[in-house]
Protein backbone atom coordinates (compact mmCIF):
# COMPACT_ATOMS: atom_id res chain seq x y z
CA UNK A 1 0.00 0.00 0.00
CA UNK A 2 1.41 3.47 -0.88
CA UNK A 3 2.72 5.49 2.03
CA UNK A 4 0.17 8.27 2.72
CA UNK A 5 3.05 10.68 3.37
CA UNK A 6 3.77 10.57 -0.36
CA UNK A 7 0.26 11.64 -1.32
CA UNK A 8 0.61 15.36 -0.58
CA UNK A 9 -0.17 17.17 -3.83
CA UNK A 10 1.39 20.42 -5.04
CA UNK A 11 1.65 23.25 -4.47
CA UNK A 12 3.52 22.34 -1.28
CA UNK A 13 5.01 24.54 1.43
CA UNK A 14 8.15 23.05 2.98
CA UNK A 15 9.20 24.84 6.17
CA UNK A 16 12.96 24.50 6.65
CA UNK A 17 13.92 23.68 10.22
CA UNK A 18 17.35 25.23 9.57
CA UNK A 19 15.78 28.54 10.65
CA UNK A 20 13.91 27.10 13.63
CA UNK A 21 14.71 27.38 17.32
CA UNK A 22 16.26 23.96 18.01
CA UNK A 23 15.46 24.25 21.70
CA UNK A 24 11.82 24.01 20.57
CA UNK A 25 12.29 21.64 17.67
CA UNK A 26 9.10 19.69 18.33
CA UNK A 27 7.05 22.88 18.03
CA UNK A 28 8.86 23.81 14.83
CA UNK A 29 8.21 20.44 13.24
CA UNK A 30 4.58 20.45 14.37
CA UNK A 31 4.05 23.67 12.44
CA UNK A 32 3.98 21.66 9.21
CA UNK A 33 0.62 20.09 8.45
CA UNK A 34 1.23 16.45 7.42
CA UNK A 35 -1.75 16.62 5.08
CA UNK A 36 -0.32 19.43 2.94
CA UNK A 37 3.24 20.43 3.94
CA UNK A 38 6.70 18.89 3.92
CA UNK A 39 9.32 19.25 6.67
CA UNK A 40 12.57 20.30 5.00
CA UNK A 41 15.92 19.36 6.55
CA UNK A 42 19.02 21.17 5.25
CA UNK A 43 22.14 19.10 5.88
CA UNK A 44 25.50 20.85 5.40
CA UNK A 45 29.00 19.49 5.88
CA UNK A 46 31.36 22.53 5.91
CA UNK A 47 33.01 21.09 2.78
CA UNK A 48 30.56 21.32 -0.10
CA UNK A 49 29.16 24.48 1.52
CA UNK A 50 30.77 26.76 4.13
CA UNK A 51 28.45 25.83 6.96
CA UNK A 52 27.83 22.88 9.28
CA UNK A 53 24.34 21.91 10.41
CA UNK A 54 23.21 18.43 11.47
CA UNK A 55 23.15 14.78 10.50
CA UNK A 56 21.01 11.65 10.69
CA UNK A 57 20.36 11.98 14.44
CA UNK A 58 18.32 15.15 13.94
CA UNK A 59 16.45 13.62 11.00
CA UNK A 60 15.65 10.64 13.24
CA UNK A 61 14.30 13.05 15.87
CA UNK A 62 12.21 14.86 13.26
CA UNK A 63 10.82 11.55 12.05
CA UNK A 64 9.63 10.77 15.57
CA UNK A 65 7.91 14.16 15.77
CA UNK A 66 5.79 13.98 12.63
CA UNK A 67 3.76 11.63 10.48
CA UNK A 68 4.37 14.00 7.58
CA UNK A 69 6.79 13.99 4.67
CA UNK A 70 10.46 14.51 5.62
CA UNK A 71 12.42 16.13 2.80
CA UNK A 72 16.21 15.86 3.30
CA UNK A 73 18.48 18.13 1.23
CA UNK A 74 22.10 16.96 1.37
CA UNK A 75 24.52 19.81 0.74
CA UNK A 76 27.45 17.50 1.33
CA UNK A 77 30.32 15.91 -0.57
CA UNK A 78 30.24 12.16 -1.18
CA UNK A 79 26.64 11.78 0.02
CA UNK A 80 26.62 8.07 -0.80
CA UNK A 81 28.54 7.46 2.44
CA UNK A 82 25.57 8.67 4.50
CA UNK A 83 22.53 7.97 2.35
CA UNK A 84 21.75 4.64 4.09
CA UNK A 85 21.90 6.36 7.49
CA UNK A 86 19.57 9.18 6.41
CA UNK A 87 17.15 6.66 4.92
CA UNK A 88 17.22 4.61 8.13
CA UNK A 89 16.64 7.81 10.13
CA UNK A 90 13.33 8.26 8.35
CA UNK A 91 13.85 10.49 5.31
CA UNK A 92 11.04 10.17 2.78
CA UNK A 93 13.09 11.91 0.12
CA UNK A 94 16.82 12.54 -0.22
CA UNK A 95 18.15 15.19 -2.59
CA UNK A 96 21.81 15.35 -3.60
CA UNK A 97 23.70 18.02 -5.52
CA UNK A 98 24.92 17.39 -9.04
CA UNK A 99 27.97 19.57 -8.25
CA UNK A 100 29.04 17.69 -5.10
CA UNK A 101 32.02 15.35 -5.09
CA UNK A 102 30.87 11.75 -5.53
CA UNK A 103 32.66 8.45 -5.24
CA UNK A 104 30.19 7.04 -7.78
CA UNK A 105 28.39 8.60 -10.72
CA UNK A 106 25.37 10.79 -10.00
CA UNK A 107 23.17 8.14 -11.63
CA UNK A 108 24.58 5.49 -9.28
CA UNK A 109 23.99 7.69 -6.23
CA UNK A 110 20.39 8.30 -7.28
CA UNK A 111 19.97 4.54 -7.71
CA UNK A 112 21.40 4.01 -4.21
CA UNK A 113 18.77 6.37 -2.80
CA UNK A 114 16.03 4.40 -4.52
CA UNK A 115 17.37 1.12 -3.20
CA UNK A 116 16.72 2.47 0.31
CA UNK A 117 13.03 2.79 -0.55
CA UNK A 118 13.30 6.58 -0.57
CA UNK A 119 12.33 9.14 -3.19
CA UNK A 120 15.31 10.63 -5.07
CA UNK A 121 16.01 14.27 -5.84
CA UNK A 122 18.72 16.26 -7.58
CA UNK A 123 19.65 19.87 -6.81
CA UNK A 124 21.44 22.44 -8.95
CA UNK A 125 23.17 25.59 -7.71
CA UNK A 126 22.53 29.01 -9.26
CA UNK A 127 25.71 28.87 -11.32
CA UNK A 128 24.92 25.42 -12.73
CA UNK A 129 23.20 25.17 -16.07
CA UNK A 130 19.98 23.20 -16.37
CA UNK A 131 21.76 20.91 -18.82
CA UNK A 132 23.71 19.39 -15.92
CA UNK A 133 20.50 17.84 -14.61
CA UNK A 134 19.10 16.83 -17.99
CA UNK A 135 20.63 13.30 -18.16
CA UNK A 136 18.95 12.40 -14.85
CA UNK A 137 15.47 13.89 -15.24
CA UNK A 138 13.75 10.60 -16.03
CA UNK A 139 14.99 9.16 -12.71
CA UNK A 140 13.95 12.02 -10.42
CA UNK A 141 11.09 12.52 -8.01
CA UNK A 142 12.10 16.13 -7.45
CA UNK A 143 14.37 18.65 -9.15
CA UNK A 144 15.53 21.29 -6.67
CA UNK A 145 16.54 24.60 -8.23
CA UNK A 146 18.46 26.71 -5.76
CA UNK A 147 17.41 30.34 -5.76
CA UNK A 148 20.35 31.38 -3.56
CA UNK A 149 23.85 30.03 -3.18
CA UNK A 150 23.56 27.05 -0.81
CA UNK A 151 25.13 27.33 2.62
CA UNK A 152 23.22 29.87 4.68
CA UNK A 153 19.66 30.96 5.33
CA UNK A 154 18.43 34.52 4.99
CA UNK A 155 19.84 35.26 1.54
CA UNK A 156 18.14 37.33 -1.15
CA UNK A 157 16.04 35.49 -3.73
CA UNK A 158 17.66 35.28 -7.17
CA UNK A 159 14.88 36.06 -9.64
CA UNK A 160 17.18 35.28 -12.56
CA UNK A 161 16.78 31.57 -11.70
CA UNK A 162 13.17 31.63 -12.90
CA UNK A 163 14.02 30.79 -16.54
CA UNK A 164 15.60 27.61 -15.18
CA UNK A 165 12.36 26.78 -13.36
CA UNK A 166 10.39 27.34 -16.54
CA UNK A 167 12.80 25.18 -18.51
CA UNK A 168 12.35 22.39 -15.97
CA UNK A 169 8.58 22.62 -16.33
CA UNK A 170 8.72 22.64 -20.13
CA UNK A 171 11.12 19.70 -20.21
CA UNK A 172 8.89 17.67 -17.91
CA UNK A 173 5.78 18.46 -19.93
CA UNK A 174 7.53 17.59 -23.18
CA UNK A 175 8.72 14.15 -22.08
CA UNK A 176 6.18 13.26 -19.41
CA UNK A 177 8.67 12.99 -16.55
CA UNK A 178 7.29 12.73 -13.01
CA UNK A 179 9.53 15.06 -10.99
CA UNK A 180 8.24 17.94 -8.91
CA UNK A 181 10.00 21.30 -9.21
CA UNK A 182 11.25 22.62 -5.87
CA UNK A 183 12.78 26.01 -5.09
CA UNK A 184 14.90 26.87 -2.08
CA UNK A 185 16.37 30.20 -1.07
CA UNK A 186 14.84 33.58 -0.29
CA UNK A 187 11.33 32.16 -0.49
CA UNK A 188 8.65 34.39 1.03
CA UNK A 189 5.09 35.07 -0.13
CA UNK A 190 6.11 37.54 -2.86
CA UNK A 191 8.98 35.48 -4.26
CA UNK A 192 6.96 32.29 -3.93
CA UNK A 193 4.29 33.80 -6.20
CA UNK A 194 6.99 34.59 -8.74
CA UNK A 195 8.40 31.08 -8.58
CA UNK A 196 4.91 29.57 -8.77
CA UNK A 197 4.20 31.53 -11.95
CA UNK A 198 7.43 30.16 -13.46
CA UNK A 199 6.40 26.56 -12.69
CA UNK A 200 7.64 25.75 -9.16
CA UNK A 201 5.52 23.41 -7.03
CA UNK A 202 7.43 22.94 -3.75
CA UNK A 203 8.55 26.00 -1.80
CA UNK A 204 11.20 25.76 0.91
CA UNK A 205 10.96 28.64 3.37
CA UNK A 206 13.00 29.15 6.52
CA UNK A 207 13.31 32.72 7.75
CA UNK A 208 10.00 33.73 6.16
CA UNK A 209 8.28 31.25 8.46
CA UNK A 210 10.29 30.70 11.63
CA UNK A 211 11.67 34.23 12.02
CA UNK A 212 8.26 35.86 11.86
CA UNK A 213 6.39 36.91 14.98
CA UNK A 214 3.76 34.22 14.47
CA UNK A 215 5.14 31.32 12.40
CA UNK A 216 1.68 29.75 12.09
CA UNK A 217 0.33 32.88 10.42
CA UNK A 218 3.46 33.19 8.27
CA UNK A 219 3.08 29.65 6.99
CA UNK A 220 -0.61 30.20 6.30
CA UNK A 221 0.24 33.31 4.26
CA UNK A 222 2.84 31.33 2.31
CA UNK A 223 0.33 28.58 1.58
CA UNK A 224 -2.12 31.17 0.30
CA UNK A 225 0.53 32.78 -1.88
CA UNK A 226 1.31 29.57 -3.74
CA UNK A 227 -2.28 28.49 -4.39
Amino acid sequence: MPDPRHNVTPPIAAPSILSADFSRLADAVALADPARDWVHCDVMDNHFVPNLTFGPLIVDAVRKMTHGFVDVHLMIDRPERLIPQFAKAGADQITIHVEAAHDSSVAEVLALIRRQGVRAGLAIKPGTRFDAARPHLSDLDVLLIMTVEPGFGGQVFMADMMPKVTEAREERDKFGWRYLIEVDGGIAPDTAREARAAGAEVFVAGNAVYNERDPHVALAVLRQAIR
